[in-house]
């Protein structure tokens, strides 16, 4: 199965989101003033650090998430580009009062501003030309674009932390820097050199990967111990909890997760390989259907060329038309428009009509009241059972009968169906006839597409066949 793209709209706000949480709880906590500190001006400067950070995530969020997807969805760039200026102007503002008066920037210009404006820019145009290179059809699938995209939005989540840094302290960019790259890669670690062994059944070599990992950790911080005055305390309050930390909270966490992950990808791969089941069977289904009905159509049509006139004929064929197109293109879709799953049905009709219109001994009784008929339905659903009347009800001695009422009633089409039966055709015309489509087939097609969705009842005697479809119709 192809890789689809991520939704980045959405990662990129939750990267940010988490970026400005970050500098704001470092802001709150790294910054706050103490109880001998109280004057107006530290106030003032603890505030506007909380507060600057506050009016640039509006802002993103505003533009990113507002203004953005309302231009590419509509297409009209005026009013995005005017409030787009008018947030821009508000924010600068806003920044530029807070930072100069708390002397957090020298000029009353603050430069971290246009770097941030400059860095969001750049991402904007770098994202829409690995958009242009690396989706398809420029590549097979999403995959290589969707690992480069996630790169480049958290290179540039770290260019913005650097960039607001006279406003806040090291820690967001050490956390963005340092810590989750840590953690990503300690769960890639664990993922394939420690679980992925473990459930193939090679215990031994994830126990090798685990304590092999543990050792190393201790090992490093063996090494820095031993350059410094605080040896002992930077292994036993560093270097043991990082371990113990990893063997009993990181690891079984990421543990529960992995198994999360493959029972929710295992239940995906078994309903994609039955969704590609059923379709894979409503193909074969089609093409049962298709050839039968062309070359009953045209054997409708060599009769009538003999026994007819020319106008007939040219009817007909115009018919044959309407219902080779129909099939052609509409019945390869998976669902149509009542409307024309019911003109199909007449123009066979119409062209059974030529075939046994003249035939004295066959009563007919055709009612389509498809004025409620709205909706869309699955193609090629109706005409199997009038086909299968025509096919078995006619007969040229006896009497025979063919009655039809077709109408749709709370949104549901219901199709009402009575032939006569005659005795066992010769067992070489029968077994022609079988090659085609047949009832199963139909009934396939109903559990596959409409299950809990349709209602059939076929009942038969010595002299009629009773069938009754309702299907409820998609509006």
């Amino acid at each position: 199965m192809k890789s689809k793209s991520l939704d980045f709209r959405q990662i990129e706000w939750w990267i940010v989101t988490t970026a400005f949480l970050a500098i704001i709880l470092f802001n709150l906590f790294g910054f706050s003033p103490g109880f001998h500190e109280t004057s107006g001006f530290r106030i003032f400067q603890y505030v506007s650090r909380l507060a600057i950070p506050l009016v640039l995530y509006v802002s993103f969020h505003l533009i990113h998430m507002v203004l953005i997807p309302k231009y590419e969805r509509d297409q009209k760039p005026a009013l995005p580009i005017i409030f787009t200026f008018l947030i821009a102007i508000v924010s600068l503002t806003i920044c530029a009062i807070l930072a100069y008066q708390t002397d957090l920037v020298r000029a009353p210009f603050p430069s971290f501003y246009l770097g941030v404006v400059g860095i969001y820019t750049c991402y904007l145009i770098g994202a829409y030309i690995l958009t242009q290179a690396l989706t398809p059809p420029k590549l097979r699938d999403f995959q290589i674009y969707n690992i480069v995209r996630l790169a480049f939005i958290y290179l540039f989540a770290i260019l913005f932390l650097i960039q607001i840094m006279s406003i806040t302290n090291p820690g967001p960019l050490i956390v963005f820097g340092m810590v989750v790259p840590g953690l990503v890669f300690l769960g890639l670690y664990h993922y394939y050199l420690i679980y992925r062994n473990k459930v193939a059944g090679k215990i031994k070599r994830s126990r090798w990967f685990n304590w092999g990992l543990m050792g190393m950790i201790l090992f490093v911080f063996f090494l820095i111990a031993v350059d410094t005055h605080h040896g002992e305390e930077i292994f036993f309050l560093g270097g043991l909890p990082i371990v113990a930390f990893l063997q009993v909270v990181l690891f079984p966490l990421a543990t529960l997760i992995f198994k999360k992950y493959d029972s929710y990808v295992g239940r995906i791969s078994t309903l994609t390989n039955q969704v590609d089941h059923g379709n894979a069977s409503m193909d074969f289904l089609r093409s049962q259907i298709n050839p039968h009905f062309l070359f009953n159509a045209l054997n409708t049509l060599y009769a009538s060329a003999l026994l007819e006139n020319a106008d007939k004929t040219a009817d007909g064929i115009q018919k044959l038309g309407d219902m080779m197109r129909f099939m052609l293109h509409e019945n390869q879709l998976t669902r149509i428009p009542l409307s024309r799953e019911i003109d199909y049905l007449r123009n066979y009709l119409d062209l059974q009509m030529l075939r046994f219109g003249s035939q004295a001994n066959l009563e007919m009784d055709i009612q389509i009241q498809d004025g409620a008929c709205h909706g869309d339905i699955a193609p090629m659903l109706l005409i199997p059972f009038v086909e299968n009347a025509f096919k078995h009800g006619i007969s040229a001695k006896e009497k025979s009968w063919i009655r039809l009422n077709l109408r749709c009633i709370s949104g549901s089409v219901h199709l009402d169906l009575v032939n006569s039966v005659h005795p066992e055709k010769p067992v070489a015309e029968k077994s022609r006839e079988e090659s085609g489509i047949g009832l199963e087939n139909v009934k396939s097609r109903l559990a596959l597409l409409y299950p809990e969705q349709h209602n059939l009842s076929i009942i038969s005697n010595d002299s009629d066949f009773f069938v009754h479809l309702s299907v409820q119709i998609h509006s």
